[in-house]
């Protein structure tokens, strides 16, 4: 069973998931590079902890740069790039002072902010920060106090939210006010149930991720989001929507890119991590293996399948996946 995508077909448009750059040299020269090869955005995730045990425990790579500070950066070495983040985690922030950071930074970069907001999943990272890992039904509460209070900063007028899930603020008036009306677009990421049901009751965009609820990268997120599953996941943002007037875009990252003559060896580069056969992974939607022509056919029935039309790729795979990008991008 195939998942109804938007009433109207949204255009392509392709980002670059940043944080790999160690140094200003390369943030810069990568940021221009995704601006030079039509890239739309670049976009940051939110990891602290250098190398050791908490994100050892997590399978993850440690982030050089801090998120908020490097697309600050990397807004003011470009001109049209869309920057911004997938995504901050709300639990790592006091969400006034991330208000007025975005706010910032919409303003520094002329209106060219995405703000990408997640609930954390890493209880490792939690751990090792001295931060509270709530249960899951707790965090993503607060991410939706977050995003009600980020709206409320927006808006400009008196700021009055009283959450219970440890969201309050009030008595003051937000400054500066965003340059994009009413707001710079706000992305929720995830992969669950009750977090893609947030995004799509609240979010502009909604960025399907692996269900990672173990907390560590395995192939037990791969397996939660395949070709049918991911039909499941897109009815549940379906359905949280239904009542509003615009519907959100849907964006889905890239976590296995092969440009290759040759599918099914270059699938199967990547079964120890997905846990999955060649020719599931050729169809899975995060994962896109093929020459040029075949990824293009393959995103293109995604669209029409899913409502996917914001396609973002690992940093690492830009030059790559450029090709894809000078084809589809605006179509």
């Amino acid at each position: 069973m195939t998942s109804r995508p938007n009433s109207t077909t949204q255009p392509f448009r392709f980002g670059v998931r940043a944080g790999s750059a160690s140094t200003a040299n390369e943030l810069v020269d990568g940021a221009r590079r995704a601006e030079d090869l039509g890239y739309s955005s670049l976009l940051y995730t939110d990891h602290y902890p250098g190398p050791g045990a908490a994100m050892s425990a997590a399978n993850h790579p440690a982030q050089p740069l801090a998120a908020i500070p490097a697309v600050t950066a990397a807004a003011m070495s470009t001109s049209t790039l869309r920057i911004g983040f997938r995504v901050l985690c709300v639990d790592y922030h006091n969400p006034v002072v991330l208000a007025k950071e975005m706010a910032t930074i919409d303003v520094l970069s002329g209106g060219r902010l995405e703000v990408g907001l997640g609930a954390g999943w890493i209880e490792s990272e939690y751990r090792a920060m001295g931060v509270t890992f709530d249960r899951p039904g707790v965090r993503i509460r607060r991410l939706g106090e977050v995003i009600d209070l980020m709206h409320a900063c927006f808006a400009g007028g008196a700021v009055g939210v009283n959450g219970t899930a440890g969201v309050h603020a009030d008595g003051f008036e937000a400054l500066p006010a965003p340059v994009q009306r009413p707001r710079p677009p706000i992305a929720i990421g995830g992969g669950g149930r009750k977090v893609l049901s947030l995004a799509g009751s609240k979010a502009d965009i909604v960025a399907f991720n692996f269900n990672n609820g173990s907390g560590r990268l395995d192939s037990a997120g791969p397996r939660s989001s395949t070709a049918d599953l991911t039909d499941e996941r897109v009815r549940w943002v379906r359905q949280a929507a239904a009542d509003r007037a615009d519907q959100p875009t849907l964006e889905i990252g890239i976590a296995a890119l092969n440009v290759t003559a040759s599918r099914l060896a270059g699938a199967e580069r990547f079964s120890d991590f997905f846990g999955l056969g060649p020719s599931d992974i050729i169809d899975h939607p995060h994962a896109l293996v093929g020459d040029v022509d075949a990824i293009c056919d393959d995103l293109q029935k995604r669209r029409e399948r899913y409502g996917f039309s914001y396609i973002t790729v690992r940093d690492q795979a830009i030059a790559e996946f450029a090709p894809v990008v000078a084809r589809l991008a605006g179509t």
